[in-house]
């Protein structure tokens, strides 16, 4: 299904949409504040983005260099082309330690290669402890947002899901009350885990080391306690050095939630006395979109989630209307290098504003690769009919003044005399959800003309 379809559904709920909105829109709020208090905020912004794209013109030399420290350290580096290969690798290294109960932290890796209903097929129980991704495992559903996956479900609605899963009382959406039970259920998951799985938020060529970001500390339970550790990672969280990694942790929580550092940032470089250690680094498709020169920097990306925090789609139309692991504007810059067909309407699903690509911390240049994508899509796939012959005519009223000034003159007549059982009718896709304005008497040329035709006369006069 479409964007524009499945937006429609979460457009239903009124009250939802405006919800989700100001909640998205407070969070890009916290952001700004955050920013503007660190002092040469746009030059760590632009280390950020050289730092990324001089590790991914030398990814390779990178790799190997990460490989050789990390093996030197004890962990046990695996290599995996794509999803099916990454699943695979997970669970034969549980298979071989015989672990039945995993625990897994947010990973939107993990997310992408679909590995918890992988490993359930085949008899392992995984829990996702992050409270919000928790929350849509729950609710069988996937994360609508790379940081906050739950923020479309309120309150009311995670009582409702709680009483229904961990068989707690009605408590009218108290927060201390769900979150204390969250913990009491989930500690009990981490006391008696087999393995626990993360994903790699920096790993460091120079070290062979890697991070691991949290608010909830719940990466730290899991790897601390199980005697297996899983760390599953796109290749492109590379960074060169361990110098590097201040100017990524100062980016990606004030981009994230406005914090000046997420709550647990955890290093992870050797594995403790009996216990084992893997990392699985995973291509799956992102060396071709690396050989794409026009979408290459959107590799930079750290799923920092400031792009959907400000994007006004994204805010009123919900992440799951995007039908795709990352949503929003980086998604649907990711999507259809993917499966072009499937998602060609998601570079669509933009007004083309920029202030993505002005919040985001790296500095991807998020509006002109949607933009490059729409080209390629519009020349590549079949067009609807109405659409074609709809541009085919805007085309000819924009490249002739004399024929565009005739329309704008009907326009503007029809705008105030017509009835709104015309104006309003079905081909009319615009003012579905609003109410055109009045149209003015003449154009602001025709208005700036007659000034100055008056100022003229009157200084003639």
């Amino acid at each position: 299904m479409s964007h524009p379809k499945l937006a429609n559904i979460f457009n239903e709920d009124e009250k939802k949409v405006d919800w989700h909105d100001k909640a998205l829109w407070f969070v890009r709020h916290k952001r700004d504040l955050s920013a503007h208090k660190v002092k040469g905020w746009e030059t760590l912004r632009e280390f950020g983005h050289q730092i990324k794209a001089h590790t991914l013109a030398n990814l390779d030399q990178y790799l190997i260099e990460f490989e050789k420290n990390a093996l030197s350290n004890g962990i046990e580096v695996h290599w995996a082309t794509n999803a099916e290969e990454h699943n695979k690798i997970v669970h034969r290294i549980l298979k071989e330690c015989q672990a039945k109960k995993v625990v897994k932290s947010k990973s939107m890796l993990t997310e992408e290669c679909h590995l918890n209903p992988f490993l359930e097929e085949r008899g392992i129980e995984v829990i996702d402890t992050d409270l919000g991704e928790r929350i849509v495992q729950l609710a069988k559903e996937s994360p609508s947002h790379i940081v906050l996956p739950a923020i479309h479900k309120n309150r009311h609605e995670v009582d409702d899901l709680f009483q229904q899963h961990l068989n707690t009382k009605p408590c009218n959406g108290d927060p201390q009350y769900l979150t204390q039970k969250a913990r009491k259920h989930l500690r009990e998951k981490f006391i008696n885990a087999d393995a626990a799985i993360t994903g790699v938020n920096f790993a460091i060529a120079e070290t062979g080391g890697f991070v691991v970001c949290t608010n909830e500390g719940n990466a730290d339970m899991g790897a601390h306690l199980a005697p297996v550790h899983i760390a599953c990672m796109g290749m492109e969280k590379l960074i060169p050095k361990q110098d590097h990694l201040g100017v990524f942790l100062r980016l990606l929580a004030r981009s994230a939630t406005g914090q000046p550092i997420t709550t647990y940032s955890s290093h992870f470089k050797t594995p403790a006395k009996g216990l084992k250690m893997h990392i699985v680094i995973v291509d799956n498709g992102r060396s071709e979109q690396l050989g794409k020169p026009d979408f290459r920097a959107s590799l930079h990306c750290i799923r920092c989630g400031a792009c959907m925090n400000t994007c006004p789609i994204y805010r009123r139309s919900g992440g799951h209307s995007y039908n795709y692991t990352i949503p929003g504007p980086i998604g649907s810059i990711l999507s259809p290098g993917k499966d072009l067909k499937k998602h060609s309407s998601l570079p669509f699903a933009s007004t083309l504003c920029g202030s993505c690509s002005d919040v985001c911390p790296v500095k991807i240049d998020i509006h002109s690769q949607l933009y490059k994508w729409r080209q390629i899509i519009t020349k590549e796939m079949k067009q609807p009919m109405l659409k074609r012959k709809s541009m085919k005519i805007m085309g000819s009223l924009f490249s002739n003044p004399t024929q565009f000034n005739r329309f704008a003159k009907f326009c503007r007549w029809a705008l105030r005399n017509l009835p709104k059982s015309i104006l309003y009718a079905k081909p009319n896709v615009w003012g579905k959800s609003r109410e055109l304005p009045k149209g003015p008497k003449m154009s602001f040329t025709e208005w700036h003309q007659n000034r100055e035709n008056t100022k003229r006369m009157k200084n003639n006069g």
